[in-house]
């Protein structure tokens, strides 16, 4: 958001722009945090008028910079001019009698939206309040009437301007006094977070969930006591094959409501603001990244995570005191058997909490479900087929290794939360690169570890590698080389949400882009002369400088091969209408009149002649 008083009028400005306090979001496809206003918003300008200005009618004109946007899409900033009349009075002395300072009635005074027609509220924009009635002020000596900027906080890095005399870059969206090269380069694609932005799937999530869950079975807290459990089922049901799968079923619904009253107290605890706003805290990646290392070192064996063991105590006597009603007591041990399995558990549950901060205040409530619906759900397959337990596998070191695998990837999560802290923070450490290598190491170490080249101190000797270890060391290792391919440079599709931001993608205007694609850079002309040329049709990019769910398609749609080969066909060019400056309102006319949008991002195929053949608008 910027606002001006344009050059060529006696007003001034007297001081700082009073703006209100914007709110503030992690940007994950920018990887920054961004500032913007919901609804409305009134920004209040002093003003003081030159000493030479004549008395009489007046009216002062501010322009006022702005950008729109919602989940989907944004529309192109936009310019409004916003006229206020003013009465201004002569000069009541010698200059010496009134230097200083402007009158009282020249301060503070407040822009807002006229409601007349053709007014900037008819036009889209809303300063908060009306505007302020034709006043009176008194000319100030000495004042001298050249243009001042001030902008209030902006929602997004700084906006290129078209060159041109008198033209001048947007600050940074977090600092108002950096410059626009130093915005450009903090303007960083990527993300999704965890994200989204292109934000992550809910279903993405239910399936991670759903996995998390099945990985807590294969536990030495978990696994040994499914089939303790259902033999417990089968024994007291009097050989009622009935009664023995009631109780499973009882037993598995005190496990889901267990886990998933945890999610819906934490669905309470946000409410429907969503989590997004409070995981782009740094402060707040910060404690997750020592949340996950923690986690690790559990999963490692330096320590165990319990609940209190007085808590699981009572529980278990209120168990047994509900004797005479089998089903409270089965429910109840359903509640008991989650909490003593905690010390195995706790890190995916928490992981798994973690992960729901990509997402809205449900996205906890159906994780948990999902993950205690798969974690239960053996109680009742087994109950059903008690057969099956002999095909189990039996008890034994392999627990204990999954809980390692668990902990190294515990380690790479927390290579991605602090990750996002640099990106914030802009240290320039934890790179795209660094956090790639430090995830290859990772591999590399999960290979090793499965065929028995190093244990940890819960660890039994590896007598024997069997298939099973040398297939998981072999992914492993697939894996590892597969994330060094991106160290090189190649982009790794979905994978590229939760990394930093590669070089290439802070340089703004880079001809060739980040899928390796040829792309003709705000020349439309040039691209329909290129395409008749050489026989092929256009591919037009519609796309802003300050739009986050395009850098979300150049980042996880273009790199794809087969997108990239269907691209190949086309001659590519990108077209930003969100600049300022004759080429970029050309190129949002173009878009507007052929289209009848200006939303972006916005892709259009169209033959040599300019003819259009198909559109598609983005997300």
């Amino acid at each position: 958001t910027k606002i001006m008083v344009p050059a060529g009028q006696p007003f001034v400005l007297a001081g700082a722009v009073d703006a209100p306090a914007p709110e503030a979001a992690f940007d994950p496809s920018f990887g920054i945090n961004t500032e913007f206003y919901s609804a409305t918003a009134a920004f209040t300008l002093p003003m003081k008028v030159a000493a030479d200005a004549p008395g009489g009618g007046w009216r002062l004109a501010v322009q006022a910079r702005f950008q729109t946007c919602n989940d989907q899409f944004c529309l192109p900033p936009k310019t409004v001019t916003i006229d206020v009349p003013l009465e201004v009075d002569a000069p009541v002395g010698p200059p010496s009698a009134v230097a200083g300072g402007a009158p009282p009635a020249a301060a503070g005074r407040g822009l807002g939206a006229a409601s007349t027609p053709g007014s900037p509220a008819s036009q889209g924009w809303t300063a908060g309040r009306p505007p302020a009635p034709p006043g009176r002020v008194e000319a100030v000596p000495g004042a001298t009437p050249p243009r001042a900027d001030a902008s209030a906080p902006a929602a997004v890095p700084a906006t290129p301007v078209a060159p041109g005399p008198g033209s001048a870059s947007s600050p940074a969206a977090s600092n108002p006094t950096t410059s626009p090269s130093h915005a450009a380069d903090a303007a960083l694609a990527g993300d999704l977070a965890a994200a989204g932005g292109g934000p992550q799937s809910l279903w993405a999530f239910i399936w991670l969930a759903m996995t998390v869950g099945a990985l807590s079975l294969l536990t030495p807290c978990v696994f040994p006591m499914v089939p303790i459990t259902v033999s417990y089922f089968t024994n007291h049901a009097a050989g009622s094959r009935a009664k023995s799968v009631q109780q499973a079923v009882t037993y598995m619904v005190g496990i889901i409501l267990t886990f998933t009253a945890l999610g819906m107290a934490l669905a309470l605890l946000v409410g429907a603001t969503s989590l997004n706003r409070f995981a782009a805290n740094p402060w707040i990646n910060l404690l997750i990244t020592g949340i996950f290392v923690a986690f690790a070192l559990s999963l490692f064996g330096a320590f165990d995570l319990q609940i209190p063991p007085a808590l699981v105590n009572r529980l278990d006597a209120l168990t047994r005191r509900q004797g005479g009603s089998q089903t409270i007591a089965t429910l109840l041990m359903g509640l008991t058997f989650t909490l003593t399995s905690f010390t195995c558990t706790a890190p995916f549950i928490g992981t798994l909490l973690v992960m729901a901060a990509g997402g809205d205040w449900q996205w906890p409530l159906l994780g948990m479900l999902a993950f205690s619906t798969v974690f239960a759900l053996p109680f009742f397959v087994l109950a059903l087929m008690p057969q099956w337990m002999a095909s189990l596998p039996k008890s034994g070191g392999w627990l204990n290794s999954v809980k390692v695998l668990m902990a190294f990837l515990e380690i790479a999560a927390a290579m991605k939360f602090i990750s996002n802290v640099d990106l914030v923070w802009g240290w320039g450490i934890f790179t795209r690169n660094l956090v790639l290598v430090s995830w290859v190491i990772i591999a590399a170490l999960m290979a090793a570890y499965v065929l028995g080249l190093f244990r940890f101190p819960h660890d039994s000797r590896v007598r024997s590698r069997g298939l099973a270890r040398w297939a998981t060391s072999a992914a492993c290792v697939a894996l590892g080389v597969w994330l060094a391919t991106g160290v090189a440079g190649r982009r790794l599709g979905e994978i590229e949400a939760f990394l930093p931001p590669a070089p290439e993608d802070m340089l703004e205007g880079a001809e060739v882009g980040p899928a390796g694609l040829p792309w003709i850079m705000n020349d439309y002309g040039k691209a329909l002369h290129l395409a008749k040329r050489e026989g092929r049709r256009v591919f037009v990019d519609f796309t802003g400088y300050t739009c986050t769910n395009c850098r979300w398609m150049e980042a996880n749609m273009f790199p794809r091969e087969d997108v990239r080969q269907e691209m190949r066909k086309f001659v590519l060019v990108r077209l930003y209408t969100d600049g300022e400056g004759q080429i970029y309102q050309r190129q949002q006319a173009l878009q507007q009149a052929s289209y009848k949008t200006v939303a972006l991002p916005y892709y259009a195929v169209v033959e040599a002649d300019g003819t259009p053949v198909a559109s598609f608008p983005g997300l």
